[in-house]
């Protein structure tokens, strides 16, 4: 037996969706797609057109009466733990993927290549990491984080190149929180950070809960939170 939903409550969400009946969330219409968010049946991200600049301010307003519903949980702050800032928001690693992507700045002359394991330490971050090296583009590459994990280690003894300081340029995760606009300056916990400490850039590019961030700064322009 289907669960008895709040027919006001699924029009309010049937007139913030696009209304285009296009199909793509796995219902033929948007009216059945907003009783399957009601039943827990499906997702708001899986109508990739709510998630479009356009629609941003329906998005929030379709997001207030899911949480109304108890079909989202309401939000709680996000605290880094070194230093007490509040983050926007949490970056998640990409679907399959164990850690968030970092772009990073080599200033090493050593040839670095797709698949290598390298040792490096962020410029501004006290905390060595080891990375698997994804990509190489014109000197940047993208890597996973594999560490920190030191050779003392008998059980972790793999070749790695050491590259000395990097610049990280850019991450690239999954946000788990409020959604920013492309372009809005932000504060973020990258889900793997060893200290757990807030980190702030700028959104180029967002695909649904995809981001991209770029102009990567350590330094957190707001008040810690107290208390």
């Amino acid at each position: 037996m289907a669960k008895k939903i709040d027919v006001n409550q699924r029009d309010k969400l049937v007139t913030l969706l696009p209304g285009y009946n296009c199909g793509i969330c796995g219902y033929a219409r948007c009216d059945e797609f907003a009783a399957a968010l009601l039943r827990k049946r499906s997702q708001l991200t899986k109508c990739r057109f709510m998630y479009q600049e356009l629609f941003d301010e329906n998005r929030d307003k379709a997001e207030k009466i899911l949480k109304e519903e108890k079909i989202l949980a309401p939000e709680t702050k996000v605290v880094g733990v070194l230093d007490g800032y509040e983050a926007d928001f949490i970056l998640k690693p990409l679907p399959e993927e164990h850690s968030c992507r970092e772009v990073l700045y080599p200033f090493t002359r050593e040839e670095l290549k797709k698949g290598d394991i390298i040792r490096y330490r962020p410029l501004g971050c006290p905390i060595t990491h080891f990375g698997e090296i994804l990509d190489e583009n014109h000197g940047l590459i993208t890597v996973h984080l594999v560490g920190p994990c030191h050779r003392v280690n008998p059980e972790v003894d793999f070749p790695y190149k050491e590259v000395g300081v990097c610049m990280v340029g850019g991450f690239q995760g999954i946000i788990e929180g409020k959604l920013p606009a492309v372009g809005e300056t932000v504060r973020f916990l990258p889900f793997h950070c060893m200290m757990q400490k807030v980190h702030s850039g700028v959104v180029v590019q967002l695909e649904g809960r995809n981001a991209i961030i770029e102009g990567i700064d350590l330094k957190v322009w707001a008040p810690p939170i107290k208390g």
